[in-house]
């Protein structure tokens, strides 16, 4: 079985929590976000993140998905949340269930350039002012509103 197949049954319905981590990457004024290609939140905006690895420290992999996911190098900052995400099926079995851990983070480059992955659809920078207009997962709203970047409806 390839990873990523494996990776995907882990994810879903899973047997325990998994460790995530989520990081708000900014950058003169402006978000850096990405358009999720899996589930959950497929085809949604988000903040980068994903699953901490065996042996790794959540910084650390905070700092791993952000470069892997969208190219850029950063410095990771202060914590902002620790987040339970726990999505539930039709019937209300646990589908994902989610311990995220988000961080703050800053470029180490002036000029960040975005070299998006396969995990994404897309990926770029965004103006508090232009942000509700994009379709986001709930958690990149919740913690883009608790920074104040987005209205709290």
């Amino acid at each position: 079985m390839e990873k990523g197949a494996s990776n995907d049954l882990r994810r879903l319905y899973p047997k325990h929590p998994l460790v995530g981590v989520g990081t708000v990457v900014q950058h003169e004024g402006r978000v850096l976000l990405i358009r999720r290609a899996n589930e959950p939140g497929k085809g949604l905006w988000s903040i980068p993140g994903g699953l901490v690895e065996l042996g790794e420290t959540v910084r650390e992999a905070a700092k791993r998905e952000v470069e892997e996911e969208t190219g850029i190098f950063v410095e990771i900052g202060e914590l902002i949340d620790v987040i339970d995400n726990i999505i539930r099926d039709e019937k209300g079995a646990v589908k994902f269930h989610y311990v995220l851990v988000d961080f703050l983070a800053k470029p180490l480059s002036k000029e960040p350039i975005i070299r998006p992955s396969s995990e994404v659809l897309e990926a770029d920078w965004f103006l508090p002012k232009e942000l509700s207009k994009l379709s986001m997962t709930r958690t990149a709203q919740r913690l883009l509103q608790k920074l104040d970047l987005l209205p709290r409806l």
